[in-house]
């Protein structure tokens, strides 16, 4: 069994810094690349930030670039995703997804962690 788990999370004051972390584990899994998604009240999930299994390849947001980075730790395994700059908007549940190896998909998702920014 595929687990996905968040860490991390939390409020803070707009301009302020989070620090989201997310490892997946499970029997014979391998993960392609990771991602970051959110979702904020009313609104449709949307995609955040994605890092390859080699760490070598990111993608981010138009919205979050310049002040959220995603990394990967090799040696735990696990990716974080560090929040500068903080807004009101990326007030959301984050969520943490696993893309298959075998089946390109974002098939493995974690329960999700609230981020709640204030003015």
């Amino acid at each position: 069994q595929v687990q996905v788990v968040e860490s991390g999370g939390g409020s803070a004051q707009a301009g302020g810094s989070l620090r989201l972390s997310c490892a997946a584990s499970g029997r014979s899994f391998s993960w392609s690349r990771m991602g970051w998604f959110r979702q904020a009240p009313g609104k449709e999930r949307e995609f955040v930030a994605s890092i390859t299994w080699s760490g070598a390849s990111t993608n981010l947001a138009a919205s979050v670039k310049g002040r959220f980075t995603i990394s990967k730790d090799n040696a735990k395994n696990t990716v974080h995703l560090q929040m500068n700059s903080l807004k009101p908007e990326d007030t959301a549940v984050y969520y943490c997804a696993a893309q298959n190896t075998a089946t390109l998909r974002y098939d493995y998702w974690g329960q999700g962690t609230q981020v709640t920014v204030s003015s």
